[in-house]
């Protein structure tokens, strides 16, 4: 019989030895959650059980609500060709090469070309998020603006997810109707119920974002969508007041990166068989390769149009290239449904993974924007606006 203390406390010292290799190298802890996550896979024989599942999605959905209240409304109206050009080619032509690379190079049927084309579009907003708020790069305007450009990354894959493959049924009549209106009025009940039953012992206001958020991802998941896409839209929906609350948005912080993303990162880790990605190797270099190309012929001239600075084009088109929370789910989706096959996961799983690492380390290793130097370069550009 498992003993399901020693298991938390393999799980939670796993993510106390990635926070310490984390503080000694630099390296952002979301990428060492992962890395450790593959290492304990591969030679500790550490799996998931239910309530480490659980606790995992509980993890990408808080943390997926987090970045969507991050997206500042007023920057998303002042910079909205900024944010959806990047965001919407960050989308497309990544989409388009990966589906080419997989149907005509690979041999890979329709559908499962479709699912690849999907899940190598992505943008991780996890790890996008996870990586802002430790450089606090997530109250500048840049930060913002990255942010903002995920929303629209992911929900072009959503979107073609639901296209593609949806099973347009009452379960997701029920889900699109609930989540309209729960969208429509949550702006202005949110704030009425913080200033009436916030900030007692309860945590009200924090059980009140949790029954949301898991309300709609009950339908979501009835209507075979992801539990994550309405908790973006949840948190772009209350973004405004959010902003304001910082107290609130530094409460659900300490909770979800302390005790619930490290099982997210961790388990996303435990995809990747070395076997496989050594058998693989070719296969998943090239398709890798692809993903970040497409990513940069769509991004970098978009930024240097916008006349982004040549450090933070590169910045915002290497972050824009990682991929994980939308990329695992899609791929896990055509699994479940037949429409890839468990070499094919694996291979896209471990594209997905790679692509959070890989242009993440050589984001925040040589082209990091200087949080102050960001801010007093804002702050100058306001003064000179008439």
């Amino acid at each position: 019989m498992e003993n399901t203390w020693l298991v938390a406390a393999l799980w939670i010292g796993l993510a106390l030895v990635s926070g310490l290799i984390a503080g000694w190298t630099g390296i952002s802890i979301s990428l060492v959650e992962i890395a450790v996550g593959v290492v304990a896979g591969n030679f500790l024989g550490l799996h998931p059980n239910q309530w480490v599942n659980f606790l995992a999605g509980v993890g990408s959905i808080v943390l997926t609500f987090l970045a969507g209240a991050e997206v500042d409304p007023v920057v998303l109206r002042t910079k909205f060709r900024e944010s959806v050009s990047i965001g919407f080619l960050s989308f497309l032509l990544p989409f388009i090469g990966a589906f080419l690379y997989a149907y005509y190079v690979l041999h890979w049927t329709l559908e499962a070309s479709e699912i690849a084309g999907i899940a190598l579009s992505t943008t991780s907003v996890a790890v996008v998020y996870a990586v802002m708020v430790e450089t606090g790069l997530n109250e500048t305007e840049i930060g913002k603006i990255i942010l903002a450009a995920c929303f629209i990354t992911d929900l072009g894959t959503v979107v073609a997810l639901g296209v593609l493959f949806a099973n347009f049924n009452s379960w997701m009549f029920l889900f699109i109707v609930a989540t309209s209106l729960i969208l429509a009025f949550v702006s202005r009940f949110t704030p009425f119920f913080l200033n009436r039953y916030g900030n007692r012992v309860s945590q009200l206001e924090i059980k009140y974002i949790f029954f949301l958020l898991f309300f709609l991802g009950g339908l979501a998941t009835m209507a075979n969508s992801e539990a994550v896409l309405p908790a973006y839209l949840l948190g772009l929906a209350v973004a405004g007041f959010f902003l304001q609350e910082k107290t609130l948005t530094a409460r659900l912080r300490i909770i979800t990166f302390s005790l619930l993303t490290p099982f997210y990162f961790l388990k996303a880790g435990l995809y990747v068989s070395l076997p496989a990605v050594v058998t693989g190797a070719g296969i998943i270099t090239v398709g890798l390769i692809v993903k970040i190309l497409a990513k940069f012929l769509g991004v970098w001239p978009t930024t240097r149009f916008f006349k982004f600075g040549p450090r933070e084009g590169m910045y915002t088109t290497l972050l824009m290239s990682t991929g994980l929370t939308f990329g695992t789910i899609s791929a896990l989706f055509g699994l479940n449904h037949g429409y890839i096959n468990q070499v094919q996961y694996t291979i896209l799983v471990t594209v997905v993974i790679l692509s959070a690492v890989v242009p993440t380390i050589i984001a925040q290793a040589f082209f990091r924007p200087d949080r102050e130097a960001v801010t007093r370069e804002e702050k100058l550009e306001a003064k000179l606006v008439p």
